[in-house]
């Protein structure tokens, strides 16, 4: 059996381990040992991308953000979706993740990180999401496990009312936001339609084929 090879570890504000590993070619990261992400597994993260996205691939200028880095599916998912002159801005908090990422060694997402559409920013989500009023056509939360499996507490502020009505502010008119959940929450989905969102709910699968499923709230805000 090949084993697990440790390549790097950072902390969060908070405390929390993440660490980045490599086994039999795969990459994944876990947080206090309990496994975030993997790239054997992603179609879900894929999804959140397409569903988000599909709307606007013949928008002018389209603007999406993908919140959280991750191994960069979400990121790579979008570009796939989206024109040449859209904007790809990705809000990561760990400035070690980012560097995993655009370490050429390791088979992530250092060519993805070099396309011109994309911009990373070094911030809390909540953080890009104040800055940007109306700015995003579409908006992909893949932060943690999303709001009932979370790990890091860093990132609850995003999934209460408050932080889906900051969200809100960030749309452009007709725009959509796409939550990722490593399980079906249906208390952030009455939160969501709190506050005025017409809410989807999606059950995808992990791998195209096979693995846990996940879930996928696609919201727009209510037509009046």
């Amino acid at each position: 059996m090949k084993p697990y090879e440790r390549l790097a570890e950072t902390t969060t504000p908070n405390g929390s381990v993440l660490a980045l590993y490599r086994h039999d070619g795969a990459y994944l990261i876990r947080a206090d040992g309990v496994e975030l992400m993997s790239t054997r597994r992603h179609f879900s993260e894929d999804k959140l991308a397409e569903v988000a996205c599909a709307a606007f691939a013949d928008t002018p200028a389209a603007r999406v953000l993908v919140g959280g880095l991750g191994l960069g599916f979400t990121m790579r998912a979008a570009l796939q979706q989206l024109p040449g002159d859209a904007e790809v801005v990705v809000a990561e908090l760990m400035e070690d993740v980012i560097a995993w990422n655009a370490n050429p060694e390791y088979d992530l997402s250092a060519a993805a990180m070099q396309d011109a559409r994309v911009r990373i920013v070094h911030d809390d989500v909540v953080n890009v999401l104040k800055a940007n009023p109306a700015g995003f056509n579409a908006i992909m939360l893949d932060t943690d496990n999303g709001p009932d499996g979370m790990l890091m507490s860093e990132n609850a502020p995003l999934y209460t009312a408050r932080g889906v009505v900051t969200t809100v502010a960030a749309l452009r008119p007709g725009g959509v936001i796409a939550y990722w959940s490593v399980s079906k929450d249906p208390k952030f989905a009455k939160t969501l339609k709190h506050v005025g969102l017409e809410v989807e709910t999606l059950h995808v699968r992990a791998h195209e084929t096979s693995g846990p499923i996940h879930t996928l709230y696609v919201a727009r805000v209510a037509k009046s």
